[in-house]
């Protein structure tokens, strides 16, 4: 047992980090692709925290109301959400308004050069 997690090691990596990550990547860019705010999205990230603690709790005997390591998940999960969500976000605006706006790095993008003269 350790600070991140109340399990083995092996649990942890394949529960919290490898499923939990995916369920979470997959849940921001679905809320991505269907444009909701992110207050949504951190609240689906908390309910998928609270199925990770407890599939930890059933799966590998962890303990169920453990708020360090349910904040361990959370921050986790919540990180990856919001990487997913903003990668997509950022494909959205650089293929759907591809006359506007251009990709900076896969977090970002920036208006195109003049693309301000044909907003008006």
């Amino acid at each position: 047992m350790g600070f991140l997690y109340d399990t083995t090691l092996a649990g942890f990596i394949i529960l919290t980090l490898a499923l939990g990550g995916a369920a979470a990547w997959s849940t921001g860019r679905a809320c991505a692709l269907t444009w909701r705010p992110l207050f949504v999205l951190v609240w689906f990230i908390f309910l998928l925290s609270l199925a990770v603690r407890f599939l930890s709790f059933a799966l590998y005997g962890g303990t169920l109301l453990s708020v360090q390591h349910w904040l361990i998940a959370f921050a986790y999960l919540v990180a990856l959400a919001l990487a997913g969500w903003r990668v997509t976000r950022t494909n959205q605006m650089t293929s759907q308004y591809r006359w506007l706006y251009e990709k900076t790095s896969p977090f970002g993008w920036r208006l195109r050069p003049g693309a301000d003269d044909r907003i008006a």
